[in-house]
This record gives structure tokens, sequence and C-alpha cells, in this order.
């Protein structure tokens, strides 16, 4: 009977997510939160009836494949290259921000070594912390961006140039603080392993370009096969980036899906996977999210130091990718529109701190400070997109242009 547990686990986030997800929407609040909302409540934080199996786990791993491959077919990608050199320097400002404001409030907190389990020193500690601060998940923000019709537009391409970017940047400062930690890490080995890649993925378009040519000139009708063709695509480009490059396999789906835009069927294509992902894979996926969360006791200290690190990770995302938007010639609208799309920490951040925790960077009475931040980021993000978004907005931008 056990062995078929997994059936009422994925009934019952399939029917949580959705009754929170229209509860939601009836008070007029992004449907996501009513996901993540369904993971916290029914998982092990308040209820108990959810757990993170192996089977929630590697299920929601390919929904989070299968929503930045859709982001990817969905994307504009003359846009992004054209937001290429602001995405840049959005991603640059809104890692080094976070980075040191991480870094200045855990030195007020985090400054006697003899009430941390951690076996790296305080200033690392710190430094580690102000790492954790500069992930950014950005399949909050794209579900979200889906939901209102923002996605393909200029600010929501900015957005996810500069998430891509901000995860190859955050890979570079997690390897640079745990290399020395761990002797075996080498920081250009990493470098080259990031360079390779995208000269691995230019290869692997004109390929499939190739490829797929041939397959339309024989198969011009049989449109499912190339729905098919296109899944397999990026689940290797996924594994790939992950496995043998150390690159996030989200960002292998994200190129993946890019590449595919460019093709005769790509709207068919997103038509089929938008429905397997709003079906099932998604809400596993944000669900997921929350049934993580498990929330450990804390003292009062710790408690204002959640409440310092929640208003610290969502300011200096906000003001620092803000600015750099700014800097860019973006309005002071799309800048705040940018700003709050960096906003989320969800799984990169936990799966950054676990990282951390194994390598003795961070105390494990920072965990639950941590946990609380990233819950706290996932959850407000989609809540201000939708104020930042809001139809007055874009009714005042139109008057005052």
């Amino acid at each position: 009977m056990n062995s078929y547990h997994f059936l009422f686990d994925l009934a019952l986030i399939l029917l949580t997510t959705k009754v929170l997800g229209l509860a939601n929407k009836r008070f007029q609040l992004p449907q996501v939160v009513g996901a993540l909302m369904a993971g916290v409540l029914f998982g092990p934080t308040v209820f108990n009836l959810l757990n993170e199996t192996e089977f929630i786990t590697q299920l929601s791993q390919i929904g989070v494949i299968v929503l930045m491959f859709c982001a990817g077919l969905e994307t504009n990608v003359d846009e992004l290259k054209k937001s290429s050199k602001s995405s840049f320097i959005i991603a640059l400002i809104g890692v080094l921000l976070p980075l040191i404001g991480g870094f200045i409030i855990c030195c007020f907190f985090n400054n006697d070594p003899s009430i941390s389990d951690a076996s790296a020193s305080v200033i690392l500690q710190n430094i580690f912390i102000g790492v954790i601060l500069t992930a950014t998940s950005v399949s909050i923000t794209v579900e979200s961006l889906k939901e209102m019709g923002k996605l393909n537009t200029n600010v929501g391409s900015a957005i996810l140039g500069a998430a891509i970017i901000d995860d190859i940047l955050g890979i570079i400062a997690l390897t640079i603080v745990t290399s020395f930690a761990d002797s075996n890490i080498n920081i250009w080995v990493v470098l080259f392993k990031i360079f390779a890649f995208f000269i691995f993925a230019a290869i692997c378009c004109v390929i499939f370009y190739k490829f797929f040519s041939n397959v339309q000139l024989r198969h011009d009708k049989g449109m499912r096969r190339f729905v098919i063709l296109s899944f397999v695509y990026c689940l290797i480009l996924s594994y790939c980036a992950e496995v043998f490059f150390g690159v996030a396999d989200i960002t292998g789906a994200f190129i993946a899906g890019l590449i595919i835009s460019k093709t005769k069927y790509s709207k068919y294509i997103a038509s089929r996977f938008e429905t397997l992902s709003y079906m099932l894979l998604s809400p596993v996926f944000f669900a997921s999210i929350g049934i993580k969360f498990k929330l450990p006791a804390m003292t009062l200290s710790m408690v204002i130091f959640s409440i310092v690190l929640v208003l610290v990770a969502i300011l200096t995302k906000i003001i620092g990718c803000g600015f750099a938007a700014k800097l860019c010639k973006f309005s002071s609208l799309e800048s705040l529109q940018i700003g709050t799309g960096m906003v989320s920490r969800g799984e990169v951040a936990l799966i950054v701190a676990n990282k951390g925790a194994a390598l003795g960077l961070m105390s494990s009475i920072f965990f639950g400070p941590v946990i609380i931040m990233i819950i706290a980021t996932t959850v407000v993000t989609p809540l201000l997109l939708k104020i930042v978004f809001s139809d007055r907005n874009n009714k005042n931008i139109k008057l005052s242009t």
C-alpha cells in the first residue's frame, strides 16, 4: 500500500494548489502564491500531510526545467539580445549589493566565534551569508509574469537575461568562498567550465537546427514529432549543463527554449508544454518549495536577525537591480519592476545554504533565519510584482509619456 502513497501525495498537491490558487485569484492575488502556501500548509511546517519524497523532488525538478524551457520558448530573442548589456549591468550590481548588505548585517549578529558551530572563520561565515543573498530564483518571477502576460516584454526580457547572468555570477561567488573551505575547488576550472558550456550550447544550436530542418523537410505535417524531439533536446542540454559544466540545469533548459523559439513550430511546441506544465508539473514544483521549509526554534536575537535579513534581502535586490536598470535608461517604474522581479531567492538560496552548511561555512543557528528569508522573498515577490505591474501604474506611464 505504501508504495502507492505517491498517488495520494500527487492528488493532494494538485487539489490544494488549485483551490488555494483560485482563492488567491478571487482576491486578485497571484495564483503562484496559493501553490507555495499549499506546500507550506500541508507540508511538515503545519499539517504534515506531505513530505519531501524522492518522487516529489524529481517531479518538481522536471517541473522547473519545463517552466524555464517554456520561458525560453516564449522569449523574444531579438529583445533579449538588445537588453544583453543592460542585463549584465543589472545582474552585476544585483549581486554586489546583496553580498555587501548580507556581510554587513552579519558582522553585527555574528561576531562571537564561541556561539558558532561552523568550522570557517567568522569573516568567511559572514561573507557566505552575503553569497546566499546574491541568489535569484527566476522561476517564481517567470510564473508571475506569465500569469500577468508580461513575460515577453522589454522588462521581462531584461529580468530573464539578468537572472541567467546572476546565476553564473552567483556560481562564481559561491566557488570563490567555498574554495577557502575546500581546497579541492579551483576557481579557474569553474570559470573554464562556464565558458565551455556556452561554446557547447552554440555547437548544439547549430546541430539542432540542421537536424530539425531535415526532419521538417521529411515530416512537415507530423508536428507531434517536433514536440518530442524538442523535449529530448531540452533534457539533454539541461543534463549536460548541470553534470558536465556545473551550470544550473534551468539555464540549459532556458537556452534550449531560446534556440527552439526561432523554429517554425515554436508556438505549437510551447502550447503543448504549457498544458503539461499547468496541469501537473508547475503545481508540484511550487508546492515542493513550500514542503521543503521546516522552521526551527530560534532565540530572540535570531528572530530580530531574521527580520533584518528579510528586509536587506528585499531592499538590496530592488535598489541594486533597480538602480542598475535606471542607469541603463529604463524608466523609473520599469526599473522598479526589474528590481522587484529579482527579489525571490527560492530553491536556489536553499541549495547554496545547504552546500555552505556542509562545508562549515554557516553556523546551524543561522539556518533558521535563512529559511525565513527564503520563504518571505518567495511569497512576497509575486505580490510585489502584482502591485508594480498593476494597470494603474501602466496608465500612469502612458499619461506621463
